[in-house]
């Protein structure tokens, strides 16, 4: 029987009151490396938190300033 490997939450930045969307970098943080949205408990976000990450990741995308897929 083969063991389930967990991942290992990474390191996030701190998370401000107000997420805006055009901050990108605190955006890209919370992207995986295929441009999908990181779920809460790898994360450590709160559900508030991940509401309005979600939010205005989706908004930076259709402005642009995110991609919607990863560069492969």
């Amino acid at each position: 029987m083969t063991k389930k490997v967990s991942a290992q939450k990474t390191e996030r930045p701190e998370i401000p009151d107000f997420i805006d969307y055009k901050n990108v970098e605190l955006l890209r943080a919370y992207l995986t490396v295929f441009g999908k949205i990181v779920p809460r408990y790898y994360s450590g976000t709160s559900l508030k938190q991940q509401k309005q990450l979600s939010r205005a990741i989706k908004q930076a995308r259709e402005m642009g300033m995110l991609p919607y897929t990863s560069k492969y």
